[in-house]
């Protein structure tokens, strides 16, 4: 069962002051970006506007709404103010006892706006809602609410959180979303709306560790498209055993296969990141550019801290990403 927020809540208060000082100037291999300021979060969301970086995550304890952190230069982060410091009242019809800071936000760029979808739910439950924001400049600070995208409640099978939008290679835009229950989740989206136009797939799912699958994150290349997850459990620092996995497919709806030929849906998945000796429990990944990664795993060198990574993302011969 989902209960990031419980620990995340008490994690983040225990270990902000420690890592606000951090500096990830000895990165763990030589691909990592190194990174200096802030960089504390969890389910990092990447994007450049201009020559500004964005990143969105979710909020941090007694710091309501979404996180934000901007780099002018993609090395040196510094706090941007916080979105939804209070909470639109309709979020309640949806989900009466929703925490205060909002999850896993997802931020792209399609058709001349910038759209996030983000999660409000509550930790162990699935009555959850994936809410949307859009903007023509991120800078501005100015977001249209649109609303409701997706819910679900305790008579789903699914859990309405860690949306993310993919764009086929058509043009046209989809959403996935999922934590345990049943699995990852797809649907396809109306250009206009931005919002679901009817059927859900099921893409991917696991029966061990209580179903621990979440945070999809799909993208396009070359005739496949690959789906990145993250299996088992994090948020518990250290001792986290959060590890992301691929698979990919030629079409979006699946099925994905992992590099051994073993479907999603029965638990596949090929590791891509399953952490070392300083990074634990790495995972909620977002992909631009079809280059660059960005996740979240926890340090061993400062209490476990919740803390960004940046990769550039490289592709072997046969098509698999590697970092």
């Amino acid at each position: 069962m989902k209960n990031k927020l419980k620990t995340v809540k008490n994690f983040f208060i225990l270990t902000l002051v420690t890592v606000i000082t951090i500096s990830l100037g000895t990165p763990a291999s030589a691909s990592n970006w190194s990174l200096t300021g802030e960089t504390l979060i969890h389910d990092p969301s990447i994007i450049k506007e201009g020559s500004t970086w964005y990143t969105f995550g979710t909020g941090l304890a007694g710091e309501d709404g979404i996180r934000v952190l901007r780099s002018d230069n993609g090395s040196y982060w510094y706090k941007a103010p916080s979105i939804f410091p209070t909470a639109p009242t309709w979020w309640k019809n949806y989900v009466p006892n929703h925490e205060s800071n909002q999850w896993a936000p997802d931020i792209n760029y399609y058709n001349g706006r910038y759209w996030m979808y983000y999660s409000v739910s509550s930790f162990g439950s699935n009555t959850s809602l994936i809410g949307l924001l859009s903007t023509t400049s991120i800078t501005s600070g100015q977001w249209r609410d649109d609303g409701l995208v997706i819910r679900s409640t305790s008579s789903n099978n699914y859990n309405a959180i860690d949306g993310d939008l993919i764009i086929d290679k058509d043009g046209n835009p989809w959403l996935s979303f999922g934590s345990f229950w049943s699995g990852i989740k797809l649907t396809k989206l109306d250009k206009s709306t931005m919002k679901p136009t009817g059927t859900l797939y099921s893409i991917a799912s696991r029966t061990v560790n209580n179903g621990a699958i979440e945070a999809p994150n799909i993208v396009y290349r070359e005739g496949y498209y690959y789906l990145f997850v993250s299996f088992d459990k994090c948020c518990e620092g250290v001792n986290s055993t959060y590890k992301m996995v691929v698979g990919r497919s030629k079409t979006i709806t699946g099925p994905y296969y992992d590099k051994n030929g073993v479907d999603m849906m029965k638990g596949g998945g090929t590791i891509f990141d399953a952490g070392n000796d300083r990074w634990k429990g790495p995972g909620h990944s977002d992909i631009l550019n079809n280059n660059l990664i960005v996740r979240h795993a926890y340090d061993a060198l400062a209490n476990g801290a919740p803390t960004m990574l940046i990769n550039d993302l490289y592709w072997d011969s046969s098509g698999w990403p590697s970092y």
